[in-house]
């Protein structure tokens, strides 16, 4: 799941989430943004069992894909466009 909350100025809050232990360990979501870097932003465990990562983004488009242990890598239904290259946002 993926929220957006425009932010005061030209920033929109982007939260990244998956539900419980869906994959099992570590995931972290990788893209454009924080040059694919692995555990930059990783999910951390909420009190109802989801995972989520907030980053602040300016407009523009980018490219994201979670990476989970293992080297497993997943794409998110909720982005604004997927393909063999992963998630797409368009803020």
């Amino acid at each position: 799941m993926i929220k957006r909350t425009k932010l005061f100025g030209t920033k929109t809050r982007v939260t990244f989430c998956l539900p419980k232990d869906a994959p099992p360990g570590a995931v972290s979501v990788v893209g454009c943004f924080n040059e694919w870097e692995p555990g930059r932003h990783e999910l951390v465990t909420r009190k109802d069992g989801t995972r989520t990562v907030t980053v602040k983004l300016e407009p523009g488009r980018y490219r994201f894909r979670y990476l989970a242990a293992g080297g497993v890598w997943l794409d998110d239904d909720q982005a604004d466009r997927i393909d063999h290259e992963g998630g797409e946002l368009v803020l």
